[in-house]
């Protein structure tokens, strides 16, 4: 196993990093600026490269810089989940639950104030995560994807369908029963093509073919690509569940048409040995049954 660099070398060059000067860093960290200096001069030494360009003023982050703290953020961001945890469980009964943020956003929030109201006694603490990051520790976690294991509970159905704003169908001159991909921007994730279902995939599952003149805006975040679509900037693809709320007030438009049937979608279970907890096991249940309403 490869040694690990310093630990005040790594907390000074994450303070810099976030705050972008060294004089922040160090009222951060409650030493002088200069001790800053020399402890991220003392990681690039050890590392043997440089981690800020010095030659811009202000210094930017090189590429070997970017690289860290983006390591940096999973590695501090999971350590500062647990304390976190760690510190409400000895003032009280706390829930952590953690979501993809689209699900968060869309789903979970419109019911947030129902489920505090049904479990009053317990803190619940909703924890986001974009695709791509770190999987942070929960004593409920919802992930998308493929179902692994045989505890999991999958929350919502398995059509995926477009959709869009009646005001970007009316500056098109369409409808929800009348329209043509092929005068369309199609919102998408490709980066999460392996997991999420891409256009070039749905057209497939629904026996079509990619219209070559559609154009494509490509999104690192479901919820971004959401409020894109809001926004009236194009269409996107609806998991069955999941923007409900949208398409009962008129926001989204269902696009009448083929729906595509995926396995993949949102599963959800509890930590290793918390199952059988009550709170734990109750917010399980509220989660499933009002998934299936």
């Amino acid at each position: 196993m490869e040694r690990l660099p310093g630990f005040s070398g790594l907390t000074a060059f994450y303070a810099a990093a976030r705050h972008g000067t060294l004089t922040a860093a160090a009222a951060e960290l409650n030493v002088s600026q200069p001790a800053v200096s020399r402890r991220i001069a003392a990681l690039e030494a050890d590392l043997g490269c440089a981690l800020f360009d010095r030659s811009h003023k202000p210094v930017r982050m090189t590429q070997h810089g970017k690289d860290l703290l983006r390591a940096l953020r999973g590695g501090f961001g999971q350590i500062e989940t647990a304390a976190a945890q760690i510190r409400q469980a000895a003032r009280g009964k706390v829930v952590t639950i953690t979501a993809p943020s689209g699900l968060v956003a869309f789903w979970l929030i419109p019911r947030l104030g129902e489920l505090e109201d049904t479990f009053a006694e317990v803190t619940i603490r909703i924890i986001s995560q974009e695709y791509g990051e770190p999987q942070r520790p929960g004593d409920i976690s919802i992930r998308f994807g493929l179902a692994e294991d045989a505890g999991e509970v999958r929350l919502l159905g398995d059509g995926v369908f477009p959709a869009a704003s009646p005001l970007y169908l009316d500056r098109r001159g369409m409808s929800g029963d009348a329209y043509d991909f092929a005068r369309m921007t199609l919102l998408t994730m490709e980066a999460a093509r392996s997991q999420w279902h891409d256009w070039p995939s749905w057209f497939r599952s629904v026996g079509a073919e990619m219209p070559a003149g559609a154009r494509v805006l490509d999104f690192n975040s479901y919820a971004m690509l959401v409020n894109a679509a809001l926004a009236g900037q194009g269409v996107c693809l609806c998991w069955d569940g999941v923007l409900n709320s949208f398409l009962d007030t008129g926001a989204l438009v269902r696009l009448e048409g083929p729906e595509a049937v995926s396995a993949r979608g949102y599963f959800m279970a509890a930590r290793d040995g918390l199952a059988a907890d009550p709170q734990v096991r109750g917010i399980l249940d509220w989660t499933a049954e009002n998934a299936r309403k």
